[in-house]
């Protein structure tokens, strides 16, 4: 029953919508929408191989063996692949360019483009090695992350310890508060697109629904996000700031202590209506200072949401993260709770056989012959701008 449940509450984000009319929220299983598997970047200004826009992208689909399909959407696949020089293992992100353009969600993937392009660099967020395209097709080379979803990892255990679930949301915030120092909103805070690496740590990934550009009181209106994490405000359409992301980490801290989403229902009205209507039911299996901090978090007014004042800060202050000291967090030296088993890069056992047992395709190294017809024309210069890379000096390091 509970892996029942567990599938009907991972749903495609919501898609853009001109009125909120909830009834025609298309559901879909979380394993159709491909953004959440691996994705995303960072670096800062002092990253050591500061990417750079380039005319010329050397790098091609030939200069990697592909090993393992590792996940599969709506878009395209995630490879497992191995860059033949080097031998460094990498998830390779590969996009049909057709089929994004025939659901219209060039946006989208050029708003993840364009995350990545600024040099984001943060120690929870997923790693851009390299990006290129073929004419019919669009590749990010991102960090391979190998120790599972944070998804699988809870429809395993039910619920964590607060312990474990305090070291995640610690993890989860920081990341968070970084790109909102950048002006970025990440808007689809969930279980399937937090991943574990081999160490233990949480690494953020998909920041294809990212809003740019939004400042500390800035606001936006698109209705988009996961059902199940959407905030009361973005259901009722109205403008929304940065604390949506509080209120998605407050669903996923409740739902890692509690087992569920804080306002579950099979039956979406209801679970709408819950969202705008119900308090979060606040057991006491949890901490004084736990059931607080979600009460902070999913406070259904934004402006009374933690973190509507001073964002991140409000959290890192909160009680309920005294024990974690975060100059040790964000260096990395606090023991992960867990870590997961894993014997090494080719080790898939936290990935879904549904994927793992599917046939790796030979045409994703093929010489490129496309019969050019007037999508493919459209398709190859549909993304201009797309492909980026390292100086040569720092390739694949």
């Amino acid at each position: 029953f509970l892996r029942q449940v567990k599938q009907l509450h991972a749903t495609k984000p919501v898609p853009n919508l001109t009125c909120p009319d909830m009834s025609k929220v298309e559901k879909h299983h979380r394993r159709q929408h491909f953004d959440f598997n691996v994705t995303r970047q960072k670096t800062t200004q002092s990253h050591p191989y500061r990417i750079i826009q380039s005319q010329k992208i050397s790098i091609k689909p030939c200069d990697f063996d592909y090993l393992k399909i590792i996940g599969k959407g709506s878009f395209g696949k995630v490879l497992l692949a191995r860059h033949k020089e080097t031998t460094k293992y990498y998830a390779i992100k590969v996009l049909q360019k057709k089929i994004i353009l025939k659901k219209k969600e060039q946006k989208h993937i050029m708003a993840e483009r364009s995350v990545l392009m600024k040099n984001i660099k943060h120690p929870f967020l997923v790693g851009l090695h390299y990006s290129f395209q073929t004419t019919d097709k669009l590749y990010f080379v991102l960090d391979y992350v190998n120790g599972g979803e944070l998804f699988y990892h809870l429809q395993r255990e039910r619920v964590f310890l607060e312990p474990r679930a305090r070291f995640y949301a610690a993890e989860i915030a920081s990341a968070l508060g970084y790109l909102h120092s950048l002006h970025i909103v990440y808007r689809d805070l969930k279980p399937e697109n937090i991943l574990l690496e081999s160490q233990g740590h949480i690494v953020l990934t998909d920041f294809g629904l990212c809003k740019e550009g939004l400042e500390a009181n800035g606001t936006t209106t698109t209705f988009c996000g996961t059902p199940e994490y959407l905030a009361p405000e973005v259901l009722q359409k109205q403008a929304y700031d940065r604390t949506v992301d509080w209120w998605c980490l407050g669903s996923v801290l409740y739902e890692m202590l509690y087992g569920l989403p804080p306002f579950y229902s099979r039956n979406t009205a209801e679970m709408y209506n819950n969202i705008l209507h119900k308090a979060p039911v606040l057991k006491p299996n949890v901490s004084n200072a736990g059931r607080e901090l979600l009460e902070g978090l999913l406070q259904k007014d934004r402006t009374k949401r933690l973190g509507a004042k001073d964002d991140f800060l409000e959290l890192k202050h909160h009680s309920f993260f005294s024990p974690i000291n975060w100059d040790d967090l964000m260096a990395k030296k606090i023991t992960p709770p867990f870590i997961p088993t894993v014997t090494g890069p080719t080790d898939l056992r936290h990935f879904d056989p549904e994927f793992t047992h599917l046939p790796v395709s030979s045409s994703l190294c093929n010489n490129e012959v496309v019969a050019v017809t007037s999508s493919i024309k459209e398709a190859a210069g549909a993304f201009p701008g797309f492909s980026y890379g390292p100086p040569a000096d720092h390739c694949f390091m």
